[in-house]
């Protein structure tokens, strides 16, 4: 990855919610060899070689273009693009932001949690709920073939769908609650679209490439 392309790169996700002044989060922005760029605490990108430390005391061990090696209060955390690290004296609270980086195709990823079963997610105005392949459901622990079955139009044809209630839905410190969601049988789509059933849940923001996510109920 050449510097240059750092901000088409972010991908990255925020919890904005009120965190202990000691609280530090540590976002993975940009990865090199010998190098990473970092944020902290919503600051200014870092970037740091081997063996600097940022203002916050952040200590880089060791980097390539996969993954950091990152010394944080102490404790040693690996990192891969676009993951965080929150090392905090109490636990987050509900509720709060979330912001998203868009990619350089203009896309809005970040990380998630249904059913406490880890997931990608993209933001997807145009789907009408949360839609997820049978994989990331049987991971999830869905039992979807009780669901309402129907059949929906793909690019790859026709498929077989089955409406869902997913019990919870994670980002970053918001949590969702019964969430409508629909399970594709087979591996599309590649990763779990974020639609309105939970996106109508939170007010959305744009500025710039960021997406910022705030929970309404």
């Amino acid at each position: 990855m050449k510097p240059g392309d750092l901000i088409a790169c972010i991908t990255c996700l925020w919890l904005t919610n009120a965190i202990a002044e000691e609280n530090l989060q540590v976002n993975v922005v940009a990865l090199y060899s010998g190098k990473v760029v970092v944020i902290v605490n919503k600051g200014k990108p870092q970037t740091l070689a081997v063996g600097q430390k940022s203002t916050e005391g952040i200590k880089l061990l060791s980097a390539n273009s996969s993954k950091a090696l990152l010394e944080i209060d102490g404790k040693r955390k690996e990192l891969g693009m676009g993951q965080a690290a929150i090392v905090a004296g109490a636990n987050l609270p509900e509720g709060g932001s979330a912001i998203l980086y868009a990619d350089s195709a203009g896309h809005h990823f970040t990380d998630g949690f249904i059913n406490n079963a880890r997931v990608r997610l993209l933001v997807d105005t145009g789907a009408s709920s949360i839609a997820m392949n049978s994989g990331d459901a049987q991971r999830a622990g869905i039992d979807y073939k009780k669901g309402e079955r129907s059949e929906v139009q793909t690019a790859n044809g026709n498929v077989m769908a089955y409406h869902v209630v997913i019990n919870s839905l994670k980002l970053g410190s918001m949590t969702l609650n019964q969430v409508d969601g629909m399970v594709l049988e087979g591996g599309s789509p590649a990763v779990v679209l974020l639609g309105l059933s939970a996106l109508n849940r939170l007010d959305m923001k744009r500025e710039g490439i960021a997406l910022t996510l705030t929970k309404k109920y």
